[in-house]
């Protein structure tokens, strides 16, 4: 009887502790394109998952984000852009009209995908795992370009108000010991 308390007692733990949540290379994701994928493809890379926006005072760090791009890829760090209309309206545009933006603008070669909200009851399950009660930095996301660093094990390691700029000190630091991680 004390053994079936104690397993039953581990089951319940394990649910409340997320072991049974799914791992993040497994949540479903849209690109901009329209097509649904998983982050599986990125699976053994370090990503630094970005929630953008076209119209906001922090949209100038697309440039910033490319850069680390292009400086880290072949090291292994993918940077992934999630549009979000849900911090003053300033993504209110298209997939398309985002796709466009970016490219046009910032020149981003980086993945980016549909829009999604990271907030509130329509957060987005790929959001709930980076952001949600269970996480290892959970809260809201406070507004467009917040960033979290995920290690190549799936693994949020850090995570970066808007105000980081990709070329912060800090952010830098962190992107070099995730790297260096196996």
């Amino acid at each position: 009887m004390t053994f079936r308390l104690f397993f039953g007692s581990l089951i319940c733990l394990a649910m409340l502790t997320g072991a049974n949540a799914k791992s993040i290379f497994e949540v479903s994701v849209t690109d901009i394109d329209g097509q649904t994928t998983t982050l599986a493809p990125y699976r053994g890379r370090v990503l630094l998952i970005v929630n953008v926006a076209s119209a906001c005072g922090y949209t100038g760090q697309y440039e910033g984000l490319q850069a680390l791009y292009v400086k880290y890829q072949k090291r292994g760090l993918t940077v992934l852009g999630f549009p979000c209309n849900q911090f003053g309206g300033q993504e209110s545009g298209s997939n398309a009209e985002i796709k466009e933006f970016c490219s046009a603008n910032f020149h981003v070669t980086f993945p980016l995908f549909s829009k999604i909200a990271v907030n509130g009851a329509q957060r987005h399950p790929l959001y709930a795992a980076l952001a949600g009660s269970g996480a290892a930095f959970p809260g809201d996301v406070s507004w467009n370009f917040n960033k979290f660093l995920v290690g190549r094990d799936g693994l949020v390691v850090a995570r970066f108000d808007s105000g980081a700029e990709p070329d912060s000190a800090v952010l830098l630091k962190a992107i070099e010991a995730a790297l260096a991680s196996n």
